[in-house]
This record gives C-alpha cells, sequence and structure tokens, in this order.
C-alpha cells in the first residue's frame, strides 16, 4: 500500500492543483457572496470542452484557454441574470444553466471526447516528468490566491464582501449588489473553466462528463480546508480552497491504495462531506 501510494501521490498532487483552482471558483460565489451556485457543472466542462475543440481547430493553446474561461465566465452571468432579473433560487437557477451547457458542449465538441494527444498544448515545452507540470500549476495557483487576497483588501473588495455578508446594510452604503453578484459569479466560473481547460491539456483528452458530480467535489475539498485553517481571515479564506484540495485529492490516493474501486469515490465524497457538516 505505501509504494503505490508513493506512485500515485504525485498524480494525486498535480490532480490537486488543478482542483483547487475550481475550489476556489466555488468558493467565491458560496462564501464571499453567500449565493449558493451550481454553474460550475455547466462552466468546468464548458471550459474543458471549449478549449480542446479550439485547440483541434488550430488556435493557439493559450488563446484557446482565455476564449474557454471567457465563455465560461459568462456562463456564470447568465446565472445572475437569471437570478436578479426574474427571482429564480440560485441553485435553480445554476441547474438550468448547468443543464443547458451541457447541450453547448456537446455541440462544441462534435463528440462525447476529443483527443489531444498529438496537438499542441501549453506543457509541450516544459521539460518531461510530472515536477515540471506541478511546478506550473503552483505558480499559477499562487497567482490566483495573491491577486484574490489583494482584490478582497481593497476597498472594491470590502464591497464585494459586504455583499454577501450583510447585503441590507450594504446597500444602504450604496454597494451595488446585482453588479458585485455579476461580478462574482463570472470570476468563479471563469476560474471554474480555467480549471477545466487546464485539465483537458494535462490529460491529452476533453470528454463530455468531466463535470458530472465535480461541485460536491469542490464542496468536500472546500469544507475540509476551512475545517483545518479557519476562515476568520481573509488569508484564511483564500488559501482554504487550496490546503483543503490537496489534502482531499490525497484521500482519494489513500481510499484507491487502500482497495476501493474508483465507483466508490463519489460515496467517499458524500462521507467526508456529511461528516465536516457534523463536525460543525
Amino acid at each position: 500500500m505505501i509504494n503505490t501510494l508513493i506512485e500515485i501521490a504525485p498524480s494525486g498532487l498535480m490532480q490537486g492543483l488543478i482542483l483547487s483552482i475550481l475550489v476556489t471558483g466555488v468558493m467565491v460565489p458560496f462564501r464571499l457572496l453567500n449565493f449558493p451556485d451550481l454553474t460550475a457543472e455547466g462552466s468546468y466542462p464548458l471550459g474543458g470542452a471549449l478549449c480542446a475543440s479550439l485547440i483541434v481547430a488550430g488556435l493557439h493553446p493559450l488563446l484557446s484557454l482565455a476564449i474557454a474561461c471567457t465563455a465560461a465566465g459568462i456562463v456564470g452571468i447568465c446565472t445572475a441574470i437569471i437570478y436578479i432579473r426574474y427571482k429564480v433560487n440560485t441553485l435553480l437557477a445554476g441547474i438550468i444553466l448547468s443543464t443547458m451547457v451541457y447541450s453547448i458542449n456537446l455541440r462544441a465538441m462534435g463528440k462525447p471526447n476529443i483527443a489531444l494527444f498529438e496537438l499542441p498544448n501549453l506543457f509541450q515545452n516544459i521539460a518531461h516528468g510530472i515536477s515540471p507540470q506541478i511546478i506550473t500549476l503552483l505558480i499559477i495557483n499562487l497567482v490566483i490566491m495573491g491577486a484574490l487576497y489583494s482584490f478582497l483588501n481593497t476597498e472594491k473588495g470590502l464591497q464585494f464582501r459586504a455583499t454577501g455578508l450583510n447585503p441590507k446594510v450594504a446597500e444602504k452604503f450604496g454597494v451595488d449588489l446585482n453588479r458585485n453578484i455579476i461580478a462574482g459569479l463570472f470570476i468563479g466560473n471563469a476560474f471554474s473553466g480555467l480549471a477545466g481547460g487546464l485539465l483537458v491539456q494535462i490529460q491529452g483528452y476533453a470528454d463530455i462528463g468531466i463535470g458530472v458530480g465535480i461541485v460536491i467535489h469542490a464542496l468536500a475539498a472546500m469544507m475540509i480546508g476551512e475545517k483545518l485553517i479557519g476562515t476568520n481571515s481573509i488569508l484564511k479564506l483564500t488559501i482554504a480552497p487550496f490546503i483543503g484540495s490537496i489534502i482531499y485529492q490525497q484521500l482519494q490516493g489513500v481510499a484507491l491504495a487502500a482497495g476501493l474501486a474508483p465507483s466508490d469515490l463519489k460515496l467517499l465524497t458524500g462521507a467526508i462531506v456529511l461528516g465536516i457538516i457534523a463536525l460543525r
């Protein structure tokens, strides 16, 4: 079992670094805006599907990734507009958009999966081996955490947080709640799309089903991080998704090494979420 853990640990770390970006995207509406959002179920696979489709069409991998992130963010804006304009429940709005995006993903890909093994990607010029990829993903995570932390400590960031903490008081002080909700869902879902785009480029293929149940994985990782380091400061709130994602992914590795089948991991994920809720 120990040997198996050692073998899969680097791969688990790489997956955890990708998951961390997604968890940050889920955390922004959930924690900062108090806006439970399931749009990531659609924006995460949209990022992967669109990125893969554009690479196949001949676009540069970086440009493909940027377009995929923007498209995923726009899906978040659509969720926000449905909520604001039609007063639809936040969860229902996210479910509606993620359901619609499934058809868009399939239309963009033209088939359930796309292989990218012989096509260019962002990691092809990096030295061979998993370590350079891990370092690259770590840098991306640090940039995202640094940018988010810096923003949340500005005056605009304070207004952004006030939208989720106490919207009635924030509105009395002239904070534009709708603008912050739209911006927050754009940022969160753009991060989700970024994670999806990076995933397909690293693993070398895109699959229509990569987003199924992804929000529960993100919530489990987020809760683990928050339970371990707390959420009583902006720094901890920003770092928690990173810490939780790395530990969560390694826990899945331990479960696989212990003999659990991959199909059992969703049961494990649900148990982790319920366990943390019980501990609270």
